[in-house]
């Protein structure tokens, strides 16, 4: 007896195609592996792409956070705002430096940070303020907590990880605050490997971030008068991309306008399949979300049985995320344990499905076919 078929969907779909292989291989055998061609092509790319000033390429969207405060000078003495919930890298990066993170919950619909919240925890030695643009969505609070941090003189930090291509009144994400960092990882919208990129509109910040990235050296490669002399002023990092992948990563941003619209094609898909179904909530369409996924929301108690059987039906998914970041291990503390309520609510209801430009509308209608089925 011959084995059923089962459809196959991926949780993500990259978007490299033969010629991206081709200018990686390019790299590769021109030897030139680091600050090469293509790293000041895709920066430029992303400038235009972001309307930004100034862009830089990173190791990573973490690396990028961590450099972005230690370019303001935030350290021991000093707390941060971060959201509950994140990635764990939104918190990390401010804890490196030897800051102190203070958690405040978010916005249920939209798993954001709040004006209200904000406000709600203000102290005097409050330093910097991380945004996560969640899942793509922006924060909607965001110029009144611009506002807030310039009356408070508090630097403003964007964690754009999930958000490349959101946009607020037309302007994109990651031009409101003092700097914001961009993440590249494989699930991402665009993708080289390991990656990231930092933007902002301040000539300061992205001059020590620069040097911060490459041990502190203070010549770049190819501005030495004599190789091999250069100054170090400061302690620095490696924290650089590789020109290959900077060239992976080229060409996926110059076809990232026809990703984007494919992918909030995909997202109006969904709604329109699951919009009558009263088991399953999500965030209305919304052509300034980025959708790095399609996030929905169900009942906790049948959370979990419903993405087992969302994988047994070969559909790729995943929660972001699972636990709010006051309650892994390392943030825990006594106090935290009746607050956070909405982060909870979110972390343990949200599922997170494929919206990736590779989705047929068959895929979301399988897809949204077989939630239907399972989440009442």
């Amino acid at each position: 007896m011959k084995k059923k078929f089962m459809k196959k969907i991926k949780f993500s779909g990259s978007n490299i195609i033969k010629d991206d292989l081709k200018k990686v291989n390019e790299v590769l055998k021109s030897g030139w592996l680091t600050h090469g061609k293509y790293t000041k092509f895709f920066e430029e790319e992303l400038k235009n792409f972001t309307k930004s000033k100034f862009s830089t390429t990173v190791s990573s969207c973490t690396a990028g956070l961590h450099l972005i405060f230690l370019a303001l000078g935030i350290g021991k003495g000093d707390t941060v705002l971060v959201p509950a919930m994140s990635h764990v890298a939104s918190a990390h990066a401010a804890t490196y430096t030897g800051a102190k993170v203070k958690f405040v919950d978010i916005d249920l619909e939209t798993g954001n940070i709040t004006y209200e919240e904000v406000k709600k925890n203000y102290k005097k030695n409050i330093k910097a303020i991380v945004v996560v643009h969640m899942s793509g969505i922006p924060v909607k609070d965001i110029l009144k907590i611009k506002n807030f941090c310039k009356k408070y003189k508090i630097y403003l930090i964007e964690d754009c990880a999930h958000a490349l291509g959101s946009r607020i009144n037309k302007k994109h994400v990651g031009n409101f605050g003092d700097a914001s960092a961009f993440s590249f990882y494989p699930t991402k919208q665009i993708t080289s490997g390991e990656g990231g990129a930092i933007i902002t509109n301040n000539r300061g910040i992205f001059d020590k971030v620069k040097k911060l990235k490459a041990f502190g050296i203070d010549t770049d490669i190819k501005d030495r008068k004599i190789p091999g002399f250069y100054n170090v002023k400061s302690l620095g990092y490696n924290f650089r991309m590789t020109d290959f992948q900077a060239a992976l990563v080229y060409s996926q941003l110059k076809r990232y306008k026809q990703n984007l619209i494919k992918r909030k094609k995909n997202a109006l898909i969904y709604e329109k399949f699951l919009k009558n179904c009263d088991s399953i909530n999500f965030s209305k369409f919304s052509e300034n979300n980025s959708y790095f996924i399609f996030q929905i929301f169900v009942n906790q108690k049948i959370r979990n049985n419903l993405i087992k059987k969302i994988i047994q039906r070969g559909i790729g998914c995943s929660i972001h995320y699972a636990n709010p970041i006051p309650f892994f291990d390392y943030y825990r503390e006594p106090k935290y344990k009746n607050k956070f309520k909405n982060a909870l609510k979110y972390a343990k209801t949200n599922i997170s499905l494929p919206v990736h430009h590779n989705l047929k509308v068959e895929d979301i209608k399988y897809i949204s076919k077989m939630l239907i089925q399972n989440s009442k």
